[in-house]
C-alpha cells in the first residue's frame, strides 16, 4: 500500500509503498477514503513535539481519518466490516495519511450518511480539541462571553459554533477573508487583528480559547474578568501572570477520546459546518503538508480518495 512517510525530523515526506499492517488485538484494519491535516503533523514532522511525542522512523504522518472498516481485529465484536467510521489516532502511532490505517476499536466512531467522508475527515483534532478547550477545560455556560482567536481556523471555526449552540456571545478575531468567514459561522462581533487592538475593543470576557500563544496569549488576561478563564491550545499559560489578573488558565492537551469525537460528529450531522480550505486528492500529499506549513489554511485542508 502506498502512505506519507518521513525518515527523520525535519525531512521532506515522501509517498512510498509499504507492507500492508495486520490488526492484533482489540485492532481494526480501516481502509482510508479521506484524512486531513493539523498544525501538529507539521511540528512532528520538525520535531518540535519529540519531548512529549517521539516518533519512530519511518513514520506515517496523520492522525485523522475517516474509511471503513477492512479488517477486524482478535475480540473485536461492536464492528462490522463495510462500517463507515472516523477516528483519531494517536500521535505516536499516526498513519491516517495511507491506503490504510490500524486503529484501537475502541476510538473508532460511527459515522452517519449525511455526513461525506471528506467531511468526517475534517472532525477528529479540531472539533474535538475545540470542544474539550471550551467545555471540558473552560466549563463555558450559557450567557457568557467567549473570545476565540484566530476564528477562521480549524479550532477556531467549530468553537464559533460550538459555542453559538451552547448559548455563549462569541467575539472573534480574524483577518481577511477570514472575517467574513467568522461572521457566517456565526460570531457576534469579529475583530480585524491586523488593523485593530482587540484589548481596546473587549472587556469583561468570561473565557479566552487562545489558539495564536506569543504576545495575543499574554494580552489576553487584560480583556477577562476576574474569575475568568484562558485556554490555550498553542502554548502553557503564565501561571503568575493569570494570578495577577485574578484568573484561571491551563494548557489543552488534546487526548483522543471516541466520546468526545462521537459528540462533535453527531453536531456536525446536525448541522455544524466544517470549514474546508482545501480538498485535494491523496497523491497530492505533499502539496496539502507544504500548504499547511504556512499557517494560513482557512479551516482544514483535507485530502480524498486516499485509498
Amino acid at each position: 500500500m502506498k502512505a506519507f512517510r518521513i525518515h527523520d525530523y525535519e525531512v521532506d515526506p515522501v509517498i512510498e509503498n509499504v507492507a500492508m499492517p495486520q490488526p492484533g488485538l482489540g485492532e481494526v484494519l480501516v481502509r482510508v477514503v479521506a484524512a486531513s491535516l493539523n498544525p501538529l503533523d507539521v511540528k512532528l514532522q520538525r520535531g518540535n513535539m519529540e519531548a512529549f511525542f517521539p516518533l519512530a522512523f519511518p513514520y506515517t504522518l496523520g492522525t485523522d481519518l475517516s474509511g471503513t472498516v477492512e479488517v477486524l481485529g482478535g475480540e473485536v465484536t461492536d464492528w462490522s466490516v463495510g462500517d463507515r467510521i472516523a477516528a483519531r489516532t494517536t500521535p505516536t502511532s499516526g498513519g491516517a495519511l495511507a491506503e490504510f490505517a490500524l486503529v484501537p476499536a475502541d476510538q473508532l466512531v460511527r459515522v452517519p450518511d449525511v455526513i461525506t467522508f471528506e467531511q468526517a475527515a475534517g472532525i477528529p483534532t479540531a472539533a474535538g480539541t475545540a470542544w474539550q478547550a471550551l467545555f471540558e477545560v473552560a466549563h463555558l455556560r450559557e450567557g457568557q462571553t467567549v473570545l476565540v482567536h484566530a476564528g477562521a481556523g480549524g479550532v477556531g471555526s467549530f468553537a464559533i459554533q460550538f459555542a453559538r449552540q451552547a448559548g455563549a456571545r462569541v467575539i472573534a478575531t480574524a483577518s481577511g477573508d477570514g472575517i467574513a468567514i467568522a461572521e457566517r459561522l456565526g460570531a457576534d462581533i469579529v475583530i480585524d487583528y491586523r488593523n485593530e487592538d482587540f484589548v481596546q475593543r473587549v472587556q469583561d470576557v468570561d473565557v479566552v480559547l487562545d489558539t495564536v500563544g506569543g504576545e495575543t496569549q499574554a494580552r489576553s488576561y487584560e480583556v477577562l474578568r476576574t474569575g475568568g478563564f484562558l485556554a490555550s491550545t498553542v502554548a502553557p499559560p503564565d501561571e503568575a501572570l493569570a494570578k495577577a489578573h485574578g484568573v484561571g488558565a491551563a494548557f489543552v492537551f488534546h487526548s483522543s477520546n471516541a466520546d468526545r469525537l462521537a459528540t462533535a460528529v453527531e453536531k456536525v450531522a446536525g448541522g455544524v459546518e466544517v470549514l474546508t480550505d482545501r480538498l485535494l486528492a491523496g497523491e497530492d500529499a505533499l502539496q496539502a503538508f507544504e500548504y499547511q506549513s504556512t499557517g494560513r489554511a482557512r479551516g482544514k485542508i483535507i485530502l480524498k480518495n486516499v485509498s
